[in-house]
């Protein structure tokens, strides 16, 4: 690992663990020329997934549209950034333990929907609106009547 500082090649582990659900390792270095401690993470590369759209045209997995998804979901509620990290990292797992090289966008939608479901109603019923492309107020409605049927009976879930 080349020193960020001095770009010197020779650098000592100082300390490992492992960090976002054991998903990665971060690893502090110093540098044997300088003495400069750094951080470095290392991740599991995993293949690449394809994305299968409603259109049947396919685009590799982009994490960064999910996030942002998310995030206009989760707008103006109390919903840390810290939250949505975690429901990506968990649908990401979910998706790799799927073993295929390509997934159904509704498979992605529905895992998002299970996730934001546990996380915050609104949030939940705002992502459902795009995703199942509300078209008028019955469909609201609907979303809102599950959410309480839920509530009432919450084992009876699907």
């Amino acid at each position: 690992m080349r020193c960020p500082r001095c770009s010197h090649q020779n650098t000592k582990v100082v300390d490992s663990r492992a960090v976002q659900e054991e998903s990665a390792i971060r690893r502090r270095r110093e540098c044997l020329s300088c003495d400069y401690r750094f951080t470095t993470y290392e991740y599991v590369e995993m293949p690449p997934i394809m994305v299968v759209k409603r259109s049947g045209d396919q685009e590799p997995y982009d994490r960064g549209k999910l996030v942002q998804s998310l995030q206009i979901a989760c707008k103006k509620r109390p919903i840390v950034q810290e939250t949505i990290e975690s429901i990506v990292r968990k649908i990401e797992y979910e998706l790799n333990q799927l073993a295929e090289e390509s997934v159904e966008s509704a498979k992605i939608g529905k895992l998002v929907m299970d996730a934001l479901r546990e996380v915050d109603d609104v949030a939940y019923v705002r992502f459902s609106s795009v995703y199942r492309q509300f078209t008028d107020l019955e469909h609201f409605k609907e979303a809102l009547r599950m959410i309480e049927s839920e509530r009432k009976n919450p084992h009876d879930s699907s």
